[in-house]
C-alpha cells in the first residue's frame, strides 16, 4: 500500500489543521466506479453559472452514519482518519437553480482517482462530483480536482474537539471559528448543515465566479445562526 500520513504536529500552526487527511493509506488496487448518470429526478441541467460552492464533510460524522456501508470502508476504516473531507467544488447559477450532468462523461481515469482519494476518500464520490459537477466546469476531470483540490488545501480550521465540547454551540459560532481561522472568510460565507439530530454534517462555502470567497445568497439556505449544532468526535461522544 502507499502510505501518506499526515500528522498535526507536522502542520506549521499547532492548532489549525490544514490537510484534514491525518492518516490516509491509498490501496494498490484501487475500487472502480460505476457511471454516475442524469436520472429524471437528477436531469441534465445546463445553465449560466452564477458562483460556485465549496463543500467540506464532517467525516466523523458521517462514518457515525455510514461505518457498515462498504462504499465507507476507505474513509471510516483500514485505520484511515479524517477531519474534514472535500465534498466537492459545485457550480451555481445564476439563481435558485443550478447546471448539472452538464454532458456525457466516462469514467475517470485511475490516475485522478488515486491523486484525489486522501482528500475525497469515495472512488464512487470522485466519479459522482465530476459526473455532476465537473462537467459543467471544465473538459478534463483532472483539471476539475486540481481546482477544488487547491481550494480545499488553502483551508485551515479551528480545534474542532474544542468547540464541540463548547456549551450552547450554534451554526453561527461553527462559521465564527472556520472564518477565524482562514483570512479573507467571513462567518456570511459558509452555511452550515447538520442532520434531523442536530449534528454538524458539511459546511459549504460560497464563492463568486472568480473563486472569490462571497457572501453567500440568501436562496442558498443552511441553519439559522442561531440554530443549536453538535459536533460529533468519533465513536464516543465524552
Amino acid at each position: 500500500m502507499i502510505r501518506l500520513a499526515l500528522t498535526l504536529a507536522a502542520l506549521a500552526l499547532p492548532t489549525l489543521a490544514q490537510a484534514q487527511a491525518y492518516s490516509c493509506a491509498v490501496p494498490a488496487k484501487l475500487p472502480r466506479p460505476r457511471p454516475d448518470l442524469p436520472t429524471p429526478a437528477q436531469p441534465k441541467r445546463v445553465l449560466p453559472i452564477g458562483g460556485y460552492t465549496l463543500a467540506i464533510s464532517w467525516a466523523a460524522q458521517y462514518c457515525h452514519n455510514n461505518a457498515s456501508d462498504a462504499s465507507a470502508k476507505f474513509e471510516c476504516g483500514s485505520g484511515n482518519r479524517f477531519g474534514f473531507t472535500l465534498h466537492g467544488l459545485w457550480p451555481d447559477g445564476e439563481g435558485p437553480e443550478w447546471p448539472q450532468y452538464c454532458r456525457a462523461t466516462g469514467i475517470v481515469p485511475a490516475p485522478v482517482i488515486r491523486g484525489q482519494l486522501c482528500a475525497t476518500p469515495s472512488a464512487q464520490l470522485i466519479q459522482h462530483e465530476w459526473a455532476k459537477h465537473g462537467t459543467c466546469m471544465s473538459s478534463r476531470p483532472a483539471d476539475y480536482f486540481a481546482k477544488s483540490s487547491r481550494l480545499y488545501a488553502a483551508l485551515r480550521y479551528p480545534d474542532m474537539n474544542a468547540l464541540s465540547r463548547r456549551d450552547g454551540l450554534t451554526a453561527g459560532d461553527v462559521a465564527t471559528a472556520i472564518a477565524g481561522a482562514n483570512r479573507g472568510i467571513n462567518a456570511d460565507m459558509m452555511r452550515i448543515t447538520a442532520n434531523k439530530s442536530g449534528w454538524l454534517e458539511e459546511v459549504w462555502l460560497c464563492l463568486d465566479k472568480q473563486f472569490a470567497y462571497a457572501r453567500c445568497p440568501a436562496h442558498q439556505g443552511g441553519l439559522a445562526a442561531d440554530a443549536p449544532i453538535k459536533i460529533w468526535r468519533g465513536a464516543s461522544r465524552r
